[in-house]
């Protein structure tokens, strides 16, 4: 019987559909079976965000996380401990930000664009899952995203996409495909690949026995 969290990274680029797998993979677990920690709530503050040539500030590079802290939280769940993170709410003044609480769970879900780049994350990784998909589908699921969720407009959502998400997807994601265990294709659906990772965890969960803290 295995007494420390088994750690799943899942990566992939902007508006692969990172969030839908995961919603899928999280509902096919009880929460004392399974524990996301995600590496959006390790954004540094606004002050440190780099900004380019035009003024706009670039939320698509390595160190706008603070991967560190994100590394030390992983590592003190992977011990048994239970951390506290302060919620990352993308700049919207009109929400307040929570305390998240994670705890130890016999999965460790970590997820981000950049968990396999930060090699102190990825060495903590126990499978690694790159979600995959043309960068077509990307931009127009990203388009409706960040128009409906996040209130971009369209031309800020496009230049963003330009100079910022595509040159970080090719200098520092994509390179990092060739180190997943597993990769999703998901052009269209993901059903197949997210059934075989479901199967794989929930073996994993019966032979792991992790304590949960008070």
């Amino acid at each position: 019987m295995n007494t420390k969290p088994f750690i799943v990274g899942i990566t992939g680029g902007s508006a692969s559909g990172k969030t839908s797998f995961l919603k899928e993979l999280m509902g096919a677990f009880s929460p004392e079976e399974i524990c996301l920690i995600s590496q959006d709530n390790y954004y540094r503050d606004m002050a440190s965000i780099a900004v380019d040539a035009q003024g706009v500030h670039n939320f698509d590079l390595p160190e706008t996380i603070d991967h560190l802290r994100y590394a030390q939280h992983i590592q003190e769940l992977r011990e048994g401990g239970i951390v506290e993170q302060v919620e990352y709410t993308f700049n919207n003044p009109t929400v307040v930000p929570k305390i998240l609480t994670f705890k130890p769970a016999p999965i460790i879900v970590v997820e981000g664009i950049f968990v396999f780049y930060f090699r102190e994350i990825a060495d903590l990784l126990d499978l690694k899952i790159f979600i995959d998909a043309k960068n077509s589908i990307k931009l127009e699921r990203r388009v409706k995203r960040d128009a409906e969720e996040r209130g971009y407009d369209l031309d800020d959502v496009m230049y963003r996409w330009k100079y910022h998400v595509k040159p970080t997807y090719k200098q520092f994601i994509k390179p990092y495909r060739a180190e997943a265990d597993i990769v999703v294709p998901n052009n269209v659906h993901y059903r197949k690949a997210l059934n075989v990772v479901i199967a794989y965890l929930k073996n994993v969960v019966a032979q792991t026995s992790v304590s949960q803290p008070a």
